[in-house]
């Protein structure tokens, strides 16, 4: 069985851990219809539409 000659130091188990901890911007589409940002593969929140239908209805 393999053991480690030393202890592996705290900067550098924290170092190797770091990459995970990054949260990276959810990803943003333009609305065909009234060209406003939203969420991809979700019911547009300005007008309704959804691949090219109006599934909600908004004032």
């Amino acid at each position: 069985m393999a053991v480690p000659k030393r202890k592996t130091g705290r900067a550098r188990t924290h170092a190797r851990r770091s990459m995970n901890d990054r949260i990276s911007a959810a990803s943003r589409s333009i609305c065909p219809q009234c060209g406003e940002v939203k969420l991809p593969h979700r019911v547009c929140g300005n007008c309704g539409y959804y691949k090219d239908r109006e599934v909600i209805v908004t004032d």
